[in-house]
């Protein structure tokens, strides 16, 4: 149970004035991770150049992060329920924070590859015990919808600032300087969250489980390498597929005979909504990371734009996600969260549908309306799916809980770039799109099939 003796005293503030503290020490566990990601991938030529790395290894500088990330995040948010929330967060925001300056300082590829997975690790711990905060916190639906309107409004932030920002840095200081760039906000909401987030923590006769985290890691660890290499290497895709499968039979079997002890309790899935939350969450990353693959590729292939350019003319979607996702909480009590969570999936797929009407990205006018529904498909849905997933579960397990739709969201994004960058290799950029579109489209129906009261 939440133990009130643990919290730190907010000397001389409100309630309220303590909350948008606690707010904000979340929200830059999101920035600290998305503005990572996203600078990151503006620097792989000059990293590629000052390590005299392959495109192999250069590969790996993103995936890496990506693989352990995945392979950790089950393990995180049951460690976050088990030990502490604000424990894990500081532990993640320690560990972001000191692979990234392994990247900063690395001498070779093989050492920047190492930092980069230690970086995983670390928003492996901090996203799911961030908002496992939040549902702990903020025990009124209302307020915590509102809550996580701001709080998924800054991965629109991140995509506006990581591809401005992060196109400046290297060119004017360097690659080394993208991977420095988070270091302060890692060591703010490490200050932060010391002196603002109180513990919590809910054991309800679960412990930890090497097995169960060994075959949980395999299997989604697996299943990112499978989506990773689905369009380089068929055979390690196949094998790493298989295996997957295989982990994720043993994991359930293992989870069903523990019963309410296991690591992810399958009751868990007893709830429509929970279960309709976390495919529209799968369906959405799924067309939104395929086209934020395969648009900025063709534009930069066709000689429309350079890398920097991509990145601003990206900046229309990102910007109409970050507004939209900031008055979600409002809009969710108006409409519903079964309105901005269908409507917006469904927006999502008619933009993906008008960016198949390009060719190659042009005439830019009409790419743009397409990335711009895009953009507010997401915004409208992102913070109503986290709001679903954490309110559909009891508060003690709201570490599992947001472990679980960041595993959703992973995995959509994973087979999102993986299936449509194969369909996109095989037949073109339209048929990619429409392909993302219809399971959009198909996920719109599913969520507001799941959600009716």
């Amino acid at each position: 149970m939440i133990r009130n003796a643990e919290r730190p005293a907010l000397a001389n503030a409100s309630v309220e004035s303590g909350k948008r503290w606690l707010l904000g020490t979340m929200c830059l566990a999101v920035l600290l991770a998305q503005v990572d990601t996203s600078v990151v991938n503006l620097a792989m030529r000059a990293i590629g150049a000052g390590l005299q790395a392959g495109v192999g290894g250069m590969q790996w500088v993103l995936d890496a992060y990506n693989v352990a990330y995945a392979a950790c995040l089950l393990t995180g948010g049951l460690l976050a329920d088990l030990y502490g929330r604000r424990r894990l967060f500081l532990c993640g925001s320690m560990v972001f924070t000191a692979g990234s300056l392994l990247c900063a300082a690395a001498p070779d590829i093989a050492t920047l590859i190492c930092g980069r997975g230690i970086a995983g690790v670390g928003a492996a711990l901090l996203l799911p015990a961030s908002l496992a905060i939040i549902r702990v916190e903020w025990r009124d639906a209302q307020a915590r919808n509102h809550a996580l309107g701001i709080w998924a409004a800054c991965n629109g932030l991140a995509f506006v600032i990581g591809p401005t920002v992060g196109g400046a840095l290297v060119d004017r200081f360097g690659w080394r300087s993208v991977f420095l760039v988070v270091v302060p906000l890692g060591v703010a909401a490490f200050g932060l969250a010391l002196r603002v987030v109180p513990e919590s923590r809910d054991r309800l006769g679960r412990q930890f489980d090497m097995t169960g985290q060994v075959v949980g890691a395999a299997m989604l660890g697996c299943l990112t390498v499978a989506g990773i290499e689905a369009a380089h290497i068929q055979e390690v895709a196949l094998a790493a597929l298989v295996t997957a499968v295989a982990a994720l039979l043993l994991f359930l079997a293992m989870e069903r005979r523990r019963g309410d002890a296991a690591m992810v309790p399958l009751d868990m899935f007893r709830s429509r909504r929970f279960n309709g939350a976390l495919a529209a969450t799968g369906g959405m990353t799924f067309g939104m990371y395929g086209a934020l693959f395969l648009i900025p590729l063709v534009w930069q292939r066709s000689g429309t734009f350079s890398a920097v350019s991509a990145g601003i003319a990206l900046l229309p979607m990102a910007g109409v996600f970050f507004v939209v996702s900031n008055a979600s909480g409002r809009l969710v009590d108006h409409l519903g969260s079964r309105v901005l969570i269908g409507g917006g999936t469904a927006l999502t797929g008619l933009g993906l549908a008008v960016l198949a009407c390009t060719t190659a990205g042009s005439p830019l006018c009409l790419a743009e309306v397409g990335l711009v529904l895009t953009g507010l498909g997401m915004g409208c849905n992102t913070a109503p799916l986290y709001g679903v997933v954490v309110a559909a579960v009891p508060a003690e397990r709201s570490g599992s809980a947001a472990s679980l739709i960041n595993v959703a969201r992973m995995v959509g994004a994973t087979l999102g770039v993986a299936v449509l960058g194969s369909i996109f290799a095989a037949v073109g950029l339209r048929e990619a799109m429409l392909a993302g579109g219809v399971v959009q489209i198909v996920g719109a129906g599913a969520a507001w099939l799941a959600l009716a009261e």
